[in-house]
């Protein structure tokens, strides 16, 4: 049985009253945690199903159908909320699954039988048998698969196993100091891995509480809508010690709590992952009182690699590799991990591992006099401008998106004699004040990583519209595609930008 499962019938033992799971006003107490995950696992999964989608809003039921999947060694298959119709025929069709379990049908599916199971799980749902499809057998000990951007019909699925995703959130209670006075909140889909790991495993390790309210309640709508009052709100209602978010959250997150004139006090620990962070942020969080630690991983590596924590805490660095993590790097910078790699892709897929079983993270980094993860550019987006200068353009986007009026930033100039940019404004209110913005940074750069021109994104970066992954990355081709026409215009005029 797994670490995590281990330690729910442990903690339902020894301490059976104490708080498992927060939702609305429900609460689920270690003992009534396992009972429920074991009731649904031999009614839903065991004999019934192989792979499951769960394409549910945040809540209890998500993390009992979690558990339970575990318990009766069915293959989850978590689908965020905000996927396409048609992204969600994808994830179900390479997937294979058998049975999903979602609050309302988001296509015309061809269910066997349809079972509403709100009262079993604890949160509106319903169960849908799909006929049976002829798929091949997930690789290795397949336990979970994430879609690793979820942004189009090619995502791929990426298989884990339960004993490498229990490594990883092993090794964060570990760097994190983690016990079980502490309570989570959730602020990310449970449907990303790092959310499903740092919000349901790592305090079930620990015998400590989470708190699942639904999305809309932490501010979130979709797939990048976000209300800072909101979520500030939630973090003071549910008063957690520790809470997940990306750099655009955050940075959203001490706007509030800087307008708000008050932190919410009881947090100890503030973990953000998914993209790089600018150093004007972490200063900001550290002025504020917001306990910020950066960290860094992949869907490949069964979430994080390498983690900052209390008291080994280095601005600008993405922390320590984690106790399970075997770090080397090649010749050209690229970092290589070893330790809770996955199982391999769904329907196979080119295995990039080397020889040794190192994955290949397509980040280009270096250990530092200290040990520390220091990121220094994605292999694959870096670019040379035409005066022969290395550029890694996440390095000038954190400094763009540290400032109140740009919210996300694309920069590109392979070739160019100077940079150009997509930003996308924090709001329409701040259109006006991007120039000003984009001013202050380049005051801040050296010439070669200034940006020149910019042009205004006609929408945010986002999965739905295939521009960003699900934790913040950007997917430069789809930009550049989209972009690409007037962004070539912008080398050809003098306007100051091209909206």
């Amino acid at each position: 049985m797994s670490a995590v499962l281990n330690a729910l019938r442990r903690h339902a033992a020894e301490q059976p009253t104490a708080s498992a799971l927060v939702g609305g006003d429900r609460v689920l107490d270690y003992a009534a945690l396992a009972d429920r995950a074991l009731e649904v696992a031999s009614t839903l999964f065991a004999g019934r199903s192989r792979r499951c989608g769960l394409l549910l809003d945040n809540g209890i039921g998500w993390a009992v159908c979690d558990l339970a999947a575990r318990w009766a060694r069915t293959a989850l298959v978590p689908i965020p909320t905000f996927f396409s119709p048609q992204q969600v025929a994808h994830v179900i069709a390479t997937s294979g699954i058998d049975t999903l379990i979602t609050e309302g049908a988001p296509l015309d599916l061809d269910a066997v039988s349809r079972e509403d199971i709100s009262a079993l799980i604890g949160q509106r749902a319903t169960c849908l048998r799909l006929r049976p499809m002829r798929t091949g057998a997930l690789p290795g000990r397949t336990s979970k698969v994430t879609f690793t951007s979820g942004t189009t019909g090619t995502a791929k699925g990426v298989c884990l196993s339960d004993a490498a995703m229990g490594r990883v959130a092993q090794s964060l209670l570990e760097v994190s100091q983690g016990s079980a006075a502490d309570r989570h909140l959730c602020l990310l889909p449970l449907a990303t891995l790092l959310e499903n790991i740092a919000g349901i495993d790592v305090p079930i390790l620990a015998g400590a509480s989470t708190a699942i309210p639904s999305l809309r309640e932490v501010g979130l709508g979709g797939s990048s809508q976000l209300d800072p009052k909101v979520m500030l709100a939630a973090i003071e209602k549910y008063a957690p010690t520790t809470i997940v978010t990306v750099p655009q959250t955050l940075a959203a997150l001490l706007f509030a709590i800087a307008q708000a004139g008050r932190r919410p006090t009881q947090l100890r620990l503030v973990a953000v992952g998914g993209a790089p962070i600018a150093a004007a942020v972490l200063k900001q969080a550290e002025l504020l009182g917001v306990p910020v630690y950066q960290g860094y991983g992949l869907s490949e590596l069964s979430s994080v690699v390498a983690f900052n924590g209390p008291g080994a805490n280095r601005l600008g660095s993405v922390g320590w590799p984690l106790p399970h993590v075997d770090l080397r790097f090649a010749a050209d910078g690229e970092i290589l991990v070893n330790g809770a790699v996955f199982e391999g892709y769904i329907g196979g897929g080119a295995d990039a591992r080397t020889a040794e079983g190192y994955w290949p993270t397509g980040d280009i980094g270096h250990l530092d006099a200290d040990g520390y993860l220091q990121l220094d550019g994605r292999k694959k987006s870096m670019f040379i401008t035409a005066f022969g200068r290395n550029v890694a353009p996440e390095w000038i986007e954190s400094e763009l998106t540290a400032r109140p009026a740009i919210a996300q930033a694309a920069v590109f100039g392979e070739a160019r004699p100077w940079n150009a940019a997509v930003l996308v404004p924090r709001s329409a209110a701040f259109t006006s004040a991007l120039e000003a913005d984009l001013r202050k940074v380049n005051d801040s750069l050296p010439d070669y990583a200034r940006v020149r021109r910019w042009i205004v994104a006609d929408e945010a970066f986002s999965p739905s519209n295939g521009m960003a992954t699900a934790n913040g990355r950007l997917r430069r081709d789809a930009i550049f595609a989209h972009y690409g026409a007037r962004l070539e215009r912008l080398y050809e005029g003098e306007a100051a930008y091209v909206s």
